[in-house]
């Protein structure tokens, strides 16, 4: 039996919108329209995956070709909340979900984090990646040691950026504006500074893997921070990953190795805290306090700071790599204890704790920031499967408005808006840039260039 026509919007058109857009379209689901607040789709496969890693940037074809190229409309440069409220959007959608990200940092709530030259290491990824948001930073590299808070993939990521011999960053899709900075970079030493101990890093062991294979790139791991300790060794043994493990057994290796001289280090340090990011006019030091790790009464195991004495490492650079977090999105349900929606398996939830018909939830602002890029398929699977129940079952809001009126509020409020036709022109000139250059592309870095890039060429 055919399911009913409905419209329905996706709010973000990151892997997760793009992912549940797909799996819509291969449920039946009739007109799908994927907004998304900057020029380009995408999201973090574009602006936050590491340009070093482009096997990975190849899923941008599956997302053309399972949405837009089966007749999902993009609706970029505009912006939820901004552009359209959510109750716009209500009246001209039967279902809206919700695929809006992670879009701050963490903040790690020390002295001296303000300073100029510490960044949260999500501006340094959008930077280098060419996000138009970010194109006009600034980062001071002319110091010889840069600090890296937390060891993530994300902070994994930054670390190469910082230590990569330029000629490979050449031959990837590495903002040109980064590029020209990194070439003048001084960082001769990245040091890497997590707050538990090398059973409970959070790298994926590929991610680790490579930090340790940099072609002129010693790695520095002090074999006594391997060591593990009674409490890390009895959790290893009994409730350890294979992921966990695995890290062990590269730390270990790297520790037994003699460093070769090379021009650029990586120091891995563990149990280890910032307490204050020193510095007059900018940053110049850091305070570094030791931890041990601890059982919590629920028996999960926790960094607790020591009587050591506080160490102070200098170094010109800071980022900070812990953790993204979503924010509220205006007219929306939101949990300010967890920053998400309030969900039920993807269904939002008002504030009795009741559904709130036809708005739904996935990805980082559904689960929190949490899994790898692939966690996204499986949660768009869960909440397009709440989406189909509740088309089923008639339970979804029947708009008063339609499609026309959309297009004819949004002609008027974003002339600017680009559709498919406009990506596939900005695709097409940044992927001709990265063939003349070989390269895989030549990203376009500002709103401006973006929009410009979506005209037709004017005549000589």
């Amino acid at each position: 039996m055919a399911r009913p026509a409905v419209r329905v919007a996706v709010v973000g058109a990151g892997p997760a919108g793009a992912f549940s857009a797909a799996q819509l379209r291969s449920w039946g689901v009739g007109e799908i329209d994927l907004f998304e607040r900057l020029p380009t789709p995408w999201g973090l496969l574009r602006g936050g995956v590491a340009p070093d890693h482009q096997e990975i940037k190849r899923l941008e074809q599956t997302f053309d070709r399972q949405t837009l190229g089966r007749g999902c409309r993009l609706l970029a440069n505009v912006e939820v909340g901004t552009d359209i409220s959510h109750a716009e959007l209500m009246e001209h959608y039967n279902a809206v979900v919700y695929a809006t990200g992670a879009q701050t940092d963490k903040s790690l709530g020390i002295p001296g984090e303000d300073l100029p030259g510490s960044w949260a290491a999500t501006e340094f990824v959008a930077w280098y990646n060419g996000h138009p948001d970010h194109r006009e930073r600034e980062f001071d590299l002319s110091g010889k040691r840069a600090v890296v808070i937390g060891n993530g993939n994300v902070a994994a990521d930054v670390v190469r950026l910082l230590t990569r011999d330029l000629g490979e960053l050449e031959r990837t899709d590495v903002a040109d504006h980064a590029l020209d900075a990194l070439r003048d970079s001084q960082i001769e030493e990245v040091v890497v500074l997590g707050r538990r101990g090398p059973a409970q890093a959070a790298f994926t062991s590929a991610e680790l893997r490579e930090l340790g294979n940099l072609d002129g790139v010693d790695i520095v791991v002090d074999p006594a921070d391997v060591e593990l300790d009674p409490v890390s060794r009895e959790w290893l043994d009994e409730e350890g990953t294979f992921t966990a493990r695995k890290n062990v057994e590269l730390l270990r290796e790297f520790a037994a190795r003699e460093p070769t001289g090379a021009a650029r280090r990586i120091v891995l340090r563990f149990l280890s805290s910032p307490v204050a990011i020193r510095g007059g006019d900018r940053v110049e030091a850091i305070d570094v306090r030791r931890n041990e790790i601890v059982r919590s009464g629920d028996g999960s195991l926790r960094a607790r700071a020591t009587d050591d004495p506080v160490e102070t490492i200098e170094c010109g650079l800071v980022l900070r790599s812990v953790g993204y977090r979503a924010v509220p999105l205006p007219d929306v349900p939101f949990d300010e204890n967890y920053y998400v929606l309030p969900n039920d398996r993807g269904r939002v939830l008002a504030a009795d704790g009741e559904p709130l018909p036809g708005v739904y939830a996935v990805g980082w602002i559904k689960r929190g920031p949490t899994g790898i890029l692939g966690t996204n398929k499986r949660d768009a699977a869960e909440t397009v499967a709440r989406v189909v129940e509740d088309i089923e079952a008639g339970g979804l809001p029947d708009p008063p408005k339609g499609g026309d009126d959309l297009d004819a509020l949004l002609a008027e409020r974003k002339p600017d808006l680009v559709g498919v036709d406009g990506w596939r022109s900005i695709n097409e000139q940044e992927l001709e840039a990265g063939r003349s250059a070989d390269r895989p592309r030549v990203k376009l870095a500002s709103r401006d260039e973006l929009l410009s890039a979506t005209k037709p060429a004017q005549p000589a």
